[in-house]
């Protein structure tokens, strides 16, 4: 399941990397700040509207379906599409005919109306797919979900370009409003996709139901109440970051100017920060986000069949592959820093955002897929305890340091980088108590940071040396855009090859890879690679 999710979610990120270099090259990092005010506002509204519902429908499905109470599963479903239709449709009408006292009183750019009013009925097809999604996440087929984002995204990225390349002549605003339409075309065409595989499965559905023994008249109370109780919580706990990013809305601006910046100023470096560099640190973030969708149901099933040993095999393989992915992006987002930054933006400032963020990239991933352990547990209110004080510490610490004008923009980073690192640290440890895992420092932590190191060393040396080369030869876009690529295929290579001969990946590892396990055992024994 993690496996096709993470595909879906390279795909889709792949196509919305490449429409937000082009976005940002169209429209500047000033109408990118535009189109980033709209988002923030629309994310926590949407987190509202679902409530946390499609999570705790997933995880209520798997439990039924457990224990081959098929009517269960469905009337879980059909309860939650009835309270996402209505919230969702309430919250889109709430942030259009509020979008003006937003704009006023949060934003405080008045350019900023037109993309929040443009993006607002997103939040009621997208809050309607989230529960077909979680349906489906519940049964552990993953294809509809990984296909639905492929599509949604698609069609996204056209209609946005589309419009913002027909709307910029008449200004920024209009542009941003464009491409921040494009969400509504996604979640509209991600939704028809999902209705047309939920129909052709109701009747095998309807089948089992019909063939059970199980008793088929649930109270709707009972319904909501298992619903409310995993939901509350889980919305609590996605409400912060969506929070964090309309506070940084409200308090980056702001600050920058405390520091000595002008307000068009202020809005690029804003842009830089959360339009380029941000969504560079979220990328490796696309894995482990499968992973924890993917854990939800699996976890609620083994902890339904009292199966601990799943519990623990599933948590201590999730965490492990998390670390072994978010080190090596990490460091490799930080030393290439002013070279994508070029190669992607032509902007090379951005890279002070993005070295700033680029270890957050590690902890971001371990919040994640620590959480979808511990909601899989049924401790739903942990990880919102956990992202609450590490919020804290991030807003203090924005505040504080943002102001600075040595630093500015990089403290917001930097604030980021220890607000997740507090949050993911609380929650690692909270599942090492409920689960028993108990923790190799040597396999978790040296083996992984020993490639990383020696994947850093030579990425650092083959960028320097190629560049200086192919300079003499190409122009600085062309010799910087080679020297990139050529750098990054090396760190990817070298790594792979020291996780084995470090011993952080094992014979052991590969057989749990469907299919490909066997094959990859043998090629790594050829190459005198592999321990175990």
């Amino acid at each position: 399941g993690a496996v096709i999710l993470t595909i879906a979610g390279l795909t889709s990120r792949l196509i919305g990397a490449v429409f937000r270099i082009a976005l940002a090259a169209l429209i500047t990092d000033e109408g990118i700040g535009l189109y980033q005010m709209a988002y923030p506002i629309y994310s926590g509204l949407l987190i509202i509207s679902t409530a946390g519902i499609p999570i705790a429908v997933s995880k209520l499905v798997s439990e039924n379906l457990a224990v081959k109470n098929y009517y269960g599963a469905l009337r879980v479903f059909k309860v939650a599409l009835i309270i996402l239709t209505i919230s969702g449709l309430t919250i889109s009408l709430t942030l259009f005919l509020g979008a003006e006292y937003i704009v006023k009183y949060i934003t405080r750019d008045p350019r900023a109306l037109l993309p929040i009013l443009s993006i607002s009925p997103a939040i009621f097809f997208v809050a309607v797919m989230s529960t077909f999604r979680g349906f489906f996440q519940g049964q552990q087929t993953m294809i509809p979900t990984g296909a639905s984002q492929i599509i949604e995204q698609f069609s996204r990225v056209f209609v946005a370009f589309f419009l913002a390349v027909i709307l910029l002549p008449r200004g920024l605003e209009y542009a941003a409003a464009g491409a921040t339409f494009g969400a509504v075309a996604g979640a509209v065409f991600g939704l028809l996709f999902l209705l047309i595989m939920y129909f052709k499965q109701k009747q095998k559905f309807t089948q089992q139901i019909n063939s059970q023994r199980v008793k088929k008249h649930i109270a709707i109370t009972e319904v909501l109440y298992d619903i409310a109780f995993l939901a509350v919580p889980i919305t609590l706990g996605n409400l912060v970051l969506p929070l964090i990013s309309i506070l940084d809305l409200t308090i980056v601006p702001q600050r920058l100017h405390i520091a000595g910046f002008t307000t068009e100023r202020a809005t690029a470096l804003y842009g830089q920060l959360t339009g380029m560099a941000t969504p560079l640190t979220h990328i490796p973030a696309i894995i482990t986000i499968s992973l924890a969708v993917s854990l939800v149901p699996s976890i609620s099933e083994a902890l339904a069949l009292n199966n601990r040993g799943i519990i623990k095999r599933n948590s201590n393989l999730a965490i492990r592959l998390t670390l072994i992915l978010g080190l090596p992006a990490a460091v490799g987002l930080y030393i290439l820093a002013e070279p994508i930054t070029a190669l992607l933006f032509r902007n090379v400032e951005a890279a002070a955002a993005l070295k700033g963020m680029a270890f957050s990239v590690v902890f971001i991933t371990l919040y994640q897929t620590s959480t979808g352990i511990l909601q899989g547990l049924g401790k739903t209110m942990l990880p919102v305890k956990n992202m609450i004080f590490g919020a804290i510490i991030k807003i203090v610490l924005t505040w504080v340091l943002t102001a600075l004008p040595l630093i500015h923009i990089r403290g917001a980073a930097w604030a980021t980088v220890m607000g997740f690192a507090i949050s993911s640290l609380l929650n690692i440890n909270q599942v090492h108590k409920l689960t028993g895992l108990k923790f190799d420092y040597g396999r978790y932590i040296i083996k992984p940071t020993t490639a990383v190191a020696v994947m850093g060393v030579m990425v650092y040396y083959i960028y320097a040396y190629t560049n200086q080369v192919l300079k003499a030869l190409y122009s600085p876009n062309i010799s910087n855009a080679a020297a990139t690529f050529l750098s990054i295929a090396a760190g990817v290579l070298f790594y792979g090859i020291m996780l084995f001969v470090t011993g952080t990946v094992t014979s052991e590892d590969l057989h749990l890879i469907p299919k490909l396990g066997p094959y990859l055992v043998r090629i790594a024994h050829a190459l005198h690679i592999l321990r175990g």
